[in-house]
């Protein structure tokens, strides 16, 4: 099983029509990545604290049409938090967020994760957004030292981060405990590294998504590979790097040894059918072999 931590929200997404409409749809990274993980077809578990709120009964309903297990979710009354994301006309996101007294930040660390757990996925406003960040961080540290294959994507969200100097420190002092730091180009500009500075710090691999220019990777022991991103009509790109981390986990977290070609050929597929479509709508499994052809794909 794999279990994914960290917040389940609803994304405002504009809309051409009425003017100035907005459409709430379910988002939040770790949501997108446990919901395209599901949808995969992989074991995958939930972990967070979601709203008895419509909007959080809307979320579990969605992870639930995707046969994600619930087990792990914590329930609270307090609203779902709200994100309203902008879009520039190429199809990417920047996002403003609505947090004051939300649900998803009183996460609680859980006193174990189910046996069959082998991966762990955290990120985005979950590791910013307190008293639930250092809930996840705990998680991280107590299950990578059970030796679960960790995934880390810092998602970074500037509107969110209060202190960025005290976060990119506390980010230097997680990379000991993952085992696959994912992030954007955008995200390694704000963190002021490079690959080679967090491998050195920790991390095992270091997967890092340009866009159209596709994904790589750089790993521990020498390894270097690069997957072309592929070209598709886009509608815009939320969800899509949280499709990434999906597809990775899927293909990763398997037995037998890691083939990091086709584990990042495998992500580029995954995240170039979620950028055709708006809102964070990943593909199902039989999806990947019909990307259709258009112009080139921007993910995070």
């Amino acid at each position: 099983m794999i279990v994914v931590g960290g917040e389940a929200l609803i994304d405002l997404v504009p809309v051409a029509q009425p003017p100035g409409a907005l459409l709430p749809r379910p988002g939040g990274g770790p949501y997108n990545t446990a919901l395209a993980l599901g949808r995969l077809g992989a074991e995958v578990a939930f972990c967070s604290r979601v709203s008895t709120d419509g909007f959080g009964e809307t979320l579990l309903a969605g992870l639930r049409a995707a046969g994600v297990d619930l087990s792990l979710v914590q329930r609270g009354p307090e609203p779902t938090t709200l994100a309203v994301p902008s879009l520039a006309p190429d199809g990417s996101a920047a996002y403003g967020f609505y947090t004051q007294g939300t649900a998803d930040r009183l996460f609680a660390l859980p006193e174990r994760l189910p046996a069959g757990a082998r991966a762990l996925a955290l990120g985005t406003c979950s590791l910013v957004l307190e008293p639930g960040a250092s809930a996840y961080e705990a998680l991280l540290r107590r299950e990578a030292g059970r030796g679960l294959l960790t995934l880390l994507d810092p998602n970074i969200r500037p509107a969110l981060i209060a202190d960025p100097e005290a976060y990119r420190s506390r980010f230097r002092s997680w990379l000991p405990y993952v085992s696959v730091l994912k992030l954007s180009e955008e995200d390694a500009q704000w963190l002021g590294g490079r690959p080679e500075d967090w491998l050195a710090a920790g991390a095992s691999a270091v997967v890092l998504t340009r866009g159209a220019a596709g994904l790589t990777v750089r790993t521990r022991a020498g390894e270097e590979h690069r997957a072309a991103g592929v070209r598709v009509r886009v509608a815009d790109t939320i969800g899509a790097g949280d499709t990434v981390n999906a597809a990775l986990l899927h293909r990763l977290s398997g037995p037998g040894p890691v083939d990091w070609a086709a584990a990042l050929a495998y992500a580029a597929r995954a995240a170039a059918i979620t950028c055709t479509r708006p809102g964070a709508e990943p593909p199902h499994a039989a999806e990947l072999e019909c990307v259709s052809a258009g112009p080139e794909a921007r993910h995070e």
